[in-house]
């Protein structure tokens, strides 16, 4: 199919925008690489947690637990506890 006359290759604007898409490409394949690199490097620290005797699991959901709100994480728990009982778990 042809390509309208108006918008050619040769144009600023257009080669702008293709410079400008490939840049934003690249930053973000660069954040990627970097992400999975961190990913990587988490997954180490677990893991020499474990040798060291730790379990991973509880260091997990402290993680998880410290990123949240002090008050939505002592509902959680109110909550969590109050089914407990209900089911003569405590």
């Amino acid at each position: 199919m042809a390509t309208s006359a108006a918008v050619s290759d040769d144009e600023p604007a257009t080669k702008f925008a293709k410079d400008q898409l490939k840049s934003i490409i690249e930053r973000i394949e660069r954040l990627e690489e970097e992400k999975k690199a961190i990913s990587d490097d988490i997954r180490d620290v677990y893991a020499e947690s474990k040798g060291n005797g730790y379990d991973v699991k509880a260091l997990r959901t402290i993680v998880r637990m410290r990123k949240q709100d002090p008050n939505e994480r002592a509902e959680a728990e109110t909550i969590l506890e109050t089914y407990m009982q209900a089911l003569g778990m405590l």
